[in-house]
């Protein structure tokens, strides 16, 4: 069988030709955190254009335990950038730089896990001004995990994205909340994705990322799908290079009646570069983040995404930081992920 081959060009960073599939997402991400400011946070902005409204994530997870977050669903009339309910992209450079910028409101949470029921959540807890103005850096083109296949490879009701990469960055700027500033300075991973996306889609996935410094960091993922084995895979950025990874393993201890993730063990592995790497993980601090959609019967779908920031110590000692999303379908009030 052909191996596939995957393309990935400088205008792939820039928003993409609208296609006609109801649930077309174009959306870009970020993680980062500062470990000497111990503030950490994700981005989101996803247009879903033919639907007529883009998704806007922002979470700040703030030196004292708290969230910072705000969730809208503003109203947009086309593709054409990634700017909607106070969050601006913009792409400098391709592969080396972009910012993001938000300025709004953010609901202050003592406790994260409050975000179960969000009404309640937003309801309850008090607001803050939030600005946010952090610009971010990569190392160019080889750099680049992913791109877009040269053939379709996800079957139909299960697409998730139909081009995708990553890329571990440097990220600095300034981020304010109330009266409180920060000048920020750390490390993350940026995403950017386009094509159909159902959260529906997957039954559940595990997606890791870390950096220690500038030039060692990883992602790691495991999506698994009802009637199929899933994939796994992912990347290791070692002194400039770019190790393709073909296979995960992975263990998780999960907390509580609701089951959260707070510790992780995982091995990566390259057939490719014919070695292996492992890690662990502790969870921080974690917001569980929710998404409900209809099922052409009328029954009520929901998905529940768990965004841990997360603490890693590599296997010779090293500590890095990073986030660990946990994607699961919610049946009968569980996630169907605890297995793995």
């Amino acid at each position: 069988m052909p191996v596939m081959g995957v393309r990935l060009e400088p205008a792939d960073e820039y928003t993409h030709e609208l296609g006609p599939e109801t649930s077309f997402n174009e959306s870009m991400y970020v993680n980062v955190f500062d470990p000497a400011q111990r503030l950490g946070g994700f981005f989101r902005l996803g247009n879903r254009a033919n639907e007529g409204y883009a998704e806007m994530t922002v979470c700040l997870y703030l030196p004292d335990g708290r969230v910072g977050f705000m969730y809208k669903r503003p109203t947009i009339a086309g593709n054409a950038a990634l700017d909607a309910g106070g969050l601006t992209w913009e792409v400098v450079t391709p592969f080396e730089e972009l910012t993001v910028r938000y300025q709004g409101k953010v609901v202050v949470l003592d406790d994260p896990t409050e975000m179960a029921d969000p009404k309640a959540a937003f309801t309850a807890n008090p607001y803050d001004e939030c600005e946010v103005d952090l610009t971010f850096v990569g190392q160019g083109r080889a750099s680049m995990f992913g791109g877009e296949p040269d053939r379709p490879h996800e079957a139909e009701g299960e697409e998730f994205a139909k081009g995708h990469y990553e890329q571990l960055v440097e990220g600095s700027g300034r981020v304010r909340v109330g009266d409180q500033e920060w000048e920020v300075a750390g490390c993350g991973l940026r995403d950017h994705s386009w094509g159909p996306r159902s959260w529906q889609a997957p039954w559940y996935y595990r997606w890791l990322t870390a950096n220690v410094d500038r030039d060692f960091g990883f992602m790691a993922s495991r999506v698994a799908r009802r009637d199929g084995p899933g994939t796994r895979g992912g990347f290791v950025w070692e002194d400039g290079t770019l190790h393709l990874c073909d296979d995960v393993e992975l263990a998780t201890d999960f907390e509580g009646d609701d089951a959260y993730h707070r510790a992780i063990r995982s091995t990566l592995r390259s057939s490719r570069s014919g070695r292996e790497w492992t890690f662990t993980g502790s969870v921080m601090n974690l917001i569980p983040l929710r998404n409900r959609r209809q099922d052409p019967d009328g029954n009520q779908l929901v998905t529940r995404i768990s965004e841990g920031l997360t603490e890693w110590t590599t296997a010779d000692g090293r500590t890095g930081y990073g986030l660990s999303e946990y994607l699961d379908q919610i049946v009968d009030g569980r996630p169907v992920g605890l297995a793995e």
